[in-house]
């Protein structure tokens, strides 16, 4: 059987009618596609944001209690290795530039064949030009951001035309050509992932004018900051409820443009009949945040907005004819689920990931009754499916990063030391610190800043918005909650001083 995984990055449920029946955002294909696939309601993410998502897809293993943003671990499994051992092809097409960063390596090297579509956000692709003169939209985004970072994207994109000329047309049109030259001569695995909707939130037209009611993006910024949270904050006290209207019509109009090229690849399954032995998965790594609650992106805490995001699966032995699957799942079942769809044996190797292919196929149920989930040294969540919690660490505790190397890790989120592990990071130790990792590895100190040292708990069902914070009026949920953290914490393993930072019980021994 082959299989297609189409990976779009930043996508957020409450853009897509099959979540949302009242969103006002058009996914034609994708709504076609959800009419045929099984959709998962309760699928959540794991490790926070890209790369240690993609970890998880393409290792089968968590690392936000480990490690920060970084490169495959030399211990770690390679999906596509895995799947060839079924007899399959491999081969992936992105233009997500974070698989060629130096802090990335690892993740697509183990494919048969890879095309690289370059250019997205900060690939160093074009060279800039310090004199030439950029357009307004370019100088609202330097108001908050570093100029080399929009200057890097606008000489990456200046030259470009219609939307043929962008990310996701260029991406699902790399896909389509592979199956016109690969679709027939043997089991396939093909790896489609698109870096949109990632902002910044740049589109051509129809799409920039399309939900925007007048409004360009001269007026406003397309690409607000979050990561730094004192540009974050200076940004939220500045601006206006037209440009959060304006940058969430970007954001829609982001998603209905990849949502049409999206289309090509069903039109070419269509057309080489390739449904009837051919797994489809459609996922994201995480949901964006547009201003609500005064944020932006994926930060920690951790809210449904876009910790909760979407799956649907086509699987050609069991159609899903738009069945919901209300199981907990995460991102980290990508992997066994493609592993064990492929016919090659799932292995402990992999670590945390669960398949999900018995609750596809056999309409088993979920393999998890909670999840857990956060950003290396920002916090923790986990839900039941009814409640949830959210944690904040203490930053007076230590933090240290786990790895079998010393690399230079790429942390998102507001470093108190930068972005590098450099004096005083260096490492205090090294030994066999992770019982299912039979080489040493380096113990790193390293500070980070917590976004809050609020905690949450919120219960899904009755507020589904999350908007009431039961942390002080339910103790007895919450202590409930905290235990079950803490079991998840131990069940899938994590360094011990996190007990302390998270204010945690000690776990228990084994």
């Amino acid at each position: 059987m082959n299989i297609i995984l189409v990976l779009v990055d930043s996508l957020t449920r409450n853009c897509l009618r099959a979540y949302d029946p009242a969103s006002p955002c058009q996914t034609p294909n994708i709504d076609r596609f959800a009419k045929r696939a099984a959709i998962f309601d309760n699928h959540f993410v794991g490790s926070l944001p890209c790369m240690p998502a993609r970890r998880e897809i393409i290792a089968g293993r968590k690392e936000f209690l480990w490690r920060p943003w970084g490169s495959l671990e030399v211990f770690d499994p390679r999906l596509p290795a895995e799947v060839r051992k079924g007899g399959h092809r491999t081969h992936v097409v992105t233009d997500h530039y974070h698989y060629w960063e130096e802090e990335a390596n690892g993740y697509i090297q183990s494919y048969d064949t890879t095309e690289m579509i370059r250019g997205y956000e900060v690939d160093r692709w074009q060279a800039q030009d310090p004199a030439e003169e950029k357009p307004a939209w370019v100088k609202n985004v330097e108001k908050f951001r570093a100029p080399e970072h929009i200057g890097q994207y606008y000489a990456n994109t200046r030259d470009f035309g219609g939307e043929e000329d962008y990310f996701s047309a260029k991406t699902f049109g790399g896909a389509c050509d592979w199956l016109d030259r690969n679709a027939g001569k043997g089991d396939f695995f093909l790896h489609v992932e698109t870096f949109d909707v990632h902002e910044p939130f740049h589109i051509p037209e129809p799409y920039e004018s399309m939900y925007a009611e007048g409004a360009t993006k001269n007026e406003f910024n397309v690409w607000p900051p979050y990561q730094v949270y004192k540009d974050l904050e200076n940004f939220m006290d500045q601006t206006t409820p037209d440009e959060l209207k304006f940058l969430r019509s970007q954001f829609m109009g982001k998603v209905t443009m990849m949502d049409k090229w999206f289309g090509t690849l069903l039109d070419k399954l269509d057309d080489q009949g390739l449904w009837d032995d051919t797994m489809v998965i459609l996922t994201t790594d995480h949901g964006h945040d547009m201003g609500e609650r005064r944020a932006f992106g994926k930060q920690h805490p951790h809210f449904d907005s876009h910790a909760n995001i979407p799956l649907m699966v086509w699987h050609p032995a069991n159609p899903g004819n738009g069945k919901r699957l209300t199981g907990l799942t995460q991102t980290v079942d990508i992997f066994a689920t493609i592993v064990e769809a492929a016919g090659v044996e799932v292995t402990e190797a992999n670590r945390h990931s669960r398949s999900l292919l018995p609750m596809i196929v056999e309409d088993a149920p979920s393999p998890r009754e909670a999840v857990l989930y956060g950003t290396f040294g920002q916090g923790i969540c986990a839900t039941d499916g009814t409640w949830t919690v959210m944690k904040a660490p203490d930053p007076s505790q230590p933090l240290y990063l786990y790895s079998t190397a010393i690399f230079r890790p790429l942390i998102v989120d507001n470093p108190v030391d930068g972005r590098l592990a450099k004096a005083p990071n260096k490492p205090v130790d090294t030994g066999y610190f992770d019982p299912s990792v039979d080489l040493p590895m380096w113990k790193t100190p390293i500070s980070i800043d917590p976004r809050t040292q609020e905690d949450f708990l919120f219960n899904r069902a009755e507020d589904p918005g999350q908007a009431r914070n039961l942390w002080d009026s339910a103790p007895e949920q919450r202590d409930r909650m905290l235990d079950l953290v803490r079991a998840l914490m131990q069940d899938e393993g994590c360094p011990p001083e996190q007990y302390a930072r998270l204010g945690l019980k000690e776990a228990v021994p084994a």
